[in-house]
């Protein structure tokens, strides 16, 4: 099953994506308010609302899937390719930082960059995991079955605010910078070892495979919740792979003009113009 939240005139909604058809989940303003309900599953294939065109790939009509997610949880260094680029050794244990709702726009959003944070912008292609019930201290069979599903996220990183000091959290969520969508797709539907790509102005700049991830979805949703109960629809960023333009000779960083593709197999794309604030 395929879910997204969809804009309109009036707000926002919760859909359920059957093909060329979007299929209204009356009652529901977003993937994250239906998540919340105990019976979300059976309630979204059950749906039977309005039906309309499915809006097309490079519409704005895709909101973030889950707007408003309680907590956004991302992880540093969680590809082997990407921890190998940057000269670190594997972890034993998770990275993690926070990324707060504000930072979310759609599939097809454009990234606005600030003046003061435009010249060090750079891409990390993710796979993000949405959590479908709560989950506190839970082992990685009970994490398993929390996940409501799987989306792509660009978790856009200002490296010289990253780097300003030891802790990342600075660098990483600037407002309106993280594409997220565009759909939720079910487990049912999807297994790792998708392809995860990015692309930058037609040029491919990361090309992986989602089973490259040194901690699973699973074992990250057991770590953090032992940390802290996680929600119906929040969210895993659960890392990016190879490729980020901080770790190229010479570097190379998002600029006014470019064009932001990200996808998963068996997802979607997340393509997003990048222009500057005035």
């Amino acid at each position: 099953m395929r879910l997204a939240t969809l804009r309109h005139q009036d707000g926002t909604r919760a859909v359920r994506i059957d093909g060329a058809a979007a299929v209204e989940i009356a009652g529901f303003a977003d993937v994250g308010q239906l998540l919340r309900h105990p019976s979300w599953a059976a309630l979204a294939t059950a749906a039977d609302g309005a039906r309309f065109d499915t809006p097309a790939a490079d519409s704005t009509d895709w909101a973030p899937v889950v707007p408003s997610p309680s907590k956004i949880v991302c992880v540093g260094l969680n590809y082997r390719t990407h921890i190998l680029e940057m000269g670190r050794e594997l972890p034993e244990h998770p990275t993690l930082f926070a990324k707060y709702p504000e930072a979310l726009i759609g599939a097809n959003d454009p990234i606005v960059l600030p003046p003061h944070a435009a010249d060090m912008v750079d891409w990390e292609a993710e796979l993000a995991v949405v959590i479908g019930s709560t989950a506190r201290n839970v082992d990685e069979q009970a994490a398993e079955e929390a996940i409501a599903g799987f989306s792509v996220l660009n978790d856009v990183t200002m490296r010289d605010y990253q780097y300003r000091t030891l802790q990342w959290l600075q660098g990483k969520t600037f407002e309106g910078t993280s594409p997220f969508g565009p759909v939720l797709v079910t487990p049912d539907e999807f297994e790792l070892g998708a392809a995860i790509r990015c692309v930058v102005d037609d040029e491919t700049v990361q090309d992986a495979s989602t089973d490259d991830l040194v901690f699973s979805p699973a074992a990250l949703i057991s770590y953090v919740s032992h940390i802290v109960t996680l929600n119906p629809g929040d969210v895993i960023a659960t890392g990016t792979p190879g490729g980020v333009g901080h770790a190229r000779k010479p570097a190379r960083y998002l600029v006014p003009g470019a064009t932001l593709a990200t996808a998963v197999e068996g997802i979607g794309e997340l393509r997003n113009p990048v222009t500057s604030a005035h």
